[in-house]
């Protein structure tokens, strides 16, 4: 029952922890997003005042152009209106006459009703002329001369140079306005943040008295687990009645690796990634896991669904993307397990629930940006390339800023041009975010150009382990794959 008590006591502490540093997190991200609202309020307040002098402006700088720059901006677009009509007009009357020709038999008639076209096409011609003569008329008769020119042109400087005062006088003090809101959202951020961290500290060693009130067991955990590993899994075995699907499999993945677990169809490899993520529970052996704070947790004692708070995210070997949202939604779904808002903040579009919103859309949108998707931001998936949508599977996954990505055969039904993308994408990961990627896969090309560390198994058991060209010499390998002799 103290065992119990214990285990539950340090789980909770844990969720605490992670919510203050998520709180933290939402804290600081939400600064620089408010700063832009700010930036935008102001640009937008700045084309409204300017929009209010506008009219007057266009209507001095029109007293400054010449009597023939004059007559070509008020009629150019209204005579090449007349030209269009005017074609239209003589299309349709050269139609009417072809269909009218085509039921004629008589010599006599057809000329008569030619001789009708023309009378038709003349009136048309002179109508249009007249129009045009009307519009060139009315806006020539203005006579600047030079001499007014340069008189309104300075003039128009004048008033342009006064506009321009005026619209930074406007400005100035909703600019002090801004620079104010700026500064007291950056005081009240700093200070939030100092709260916060002063209580995560206080949490932190909360959780540290709880672990040590069971050193034996917190010291043997640390000595099987080396400082520069994130995962061992140690003696993992997982049995189906009588079937082990994985057998007595130990090994260990560094921080900050790419790492493969490669073997032949049923050698036990998603089965694998089903025990580390507590999908199935191990029949015997343990999945230890070094997280952000450096201590270390045996994953079997979690729930699949508390999993994902410890910093291990997965994709699955079909597109598990929701085909009725798009892109940007589906990536604000891979970050469910960070909202703290709840149904009722939702539903009220609370304060908090549009902040916190706002804050994850712009990692959203960051995220796709880094991995050359952007552009599919408003698409919705289906239809897309299937390689496209296997890198937004695998940007969703860093919603949540994971430690360890856990990733079931990525290049499964891509050819060689997505598998390349998908190469590039996984290396920029590793590099840009400083993520752990576990991956199976059956393309060795990918797995041998892009793992540090790869493991192959064989019936759930394990083969070799090494460089990508270590497993490429190691002859039992080659005998699980090829077959024996």
């Amino acid at each position: 029952m103290e065992k119990t008590n214990k285990i539950s006591s340090t789980f909770l502490l844990e969720k605490s922890i992670s919510s203050i540093e998520y709180q933290i997190e939402l804290s600081k991200a939400y600064l620089p997003v408010y700063q832009e609202k700010l930036d935008l309020k102001l640009e937008r307040k700045s084309k409204s005042i300017k929009k209010r002098y506008l009219p007057k402006l266009i209507e001095s700088e029109l007293e400054t152009l010449s009597n023939q720059d004059y007559l070509n901006y008020f009629t150019k677009d209204k005579l090449a209106k007349l030209d269009e009509e005017y074609y239209w007009k003589k299309r349709a009357l050269h139609t009417s006459f072809h269909r009218k020709k085509l039921k004629l038999s008589d010599q006599e008639k057809i000329d008569l009703a030619k001789k009708e076209l023309n009378l038709k096409l003349d009136a048309l011609t002179k109508e249009i002329h007249d129009e045009k003569n009307q519009l060139i008329e009315t806006y020539s008769q203005r006579n600047y001369s030079a001499e007014l020119q340069k008189i309104n042109i300075k003039a128009y400087e004048s008033l342009k140079s006064e506009v321009d005062q005026m619209v930074t006088n406007e400005l100035k003090a909703y600019k002090e306005k801004v620079e104010a809101m700026k500064k007291k959202a950056q005081e009240k951020s700093d200070a939030k943040v100092s709260s916060l961290e002063a209580k995560l500290v206080q949490k932190k060693k909360q959780l540290q008295n709880a672990l040590s009130l069971n050193p034996l067991e917190l010291e043997k955990m640390e000595s099987i687990i080396p400082n520069e590993a994130i995962m061992k899994i140690d003696g993992l075995t997982m049995q189906f009645g009588g079937l082990k699907a994985v057998d007595n499999l130990t090994f260990e993945v560094k921080k900050g690796e790419i790492f493969g677990l490669i073997g032949p169809n049923g050698a036990g490899k998603t089965t694998v990634f089903n025990c580390i993520t507590q999908f199935y529970k191990p029949t015997m052996g343990n999945v230890l896991y070094r997280d952000r704070n450096n201590r270390v947790l045996s994953l079997n004692s979690y729930k699949v669904h508390d999993v994902i708070q410890t910093g291990i995210v997965r994709t699955f070997q079909n597109v598990e993307l929701i085909w009725e949202l798009s892109i940007l939604d589906n990536m604000l779904v891979g970050a469910h397990s960070l909202y703290r808002s709840r149904f009722i903040h939702h539903s009220f579009q609370t304060f908090g629930y549009k902040r916190e919103e706002q804050i994850l859309r712009a990692r959203a949108e960051k995220i796709l940006t880094d991995l050359g998707l952007i552009q599919y931001k408003f698409f919705y998936p289906i239809g897309l390339p299937y390689g496209v949508l296997k890198r937004i599977e695998l940007a969703r996954t860093l919603m949540t800023n994971p430690s360890l990505i856990i990733l079931d055969e990525p290049a499964a039904g891509l050819n060689d041009s997505e598998t390349e993308e998908l190469a590039h994408t996984i290396k920029k990961i590793q590099k840009d975010y400083q993520c752990t990627i576990f991956l199976v896969e059956h393309d060795m090309g990918l797995v041998m150009s892009i793992c540090d560390t790869i493991c192959a198994i064989s019936f759930g058991k394990k083969l070799a382990i090494g460089t990508a060209s270590e497993i490429q010499k190691s002859k039992v390998v080659q005998e699980a794959y090829l077959g024996g002799e």
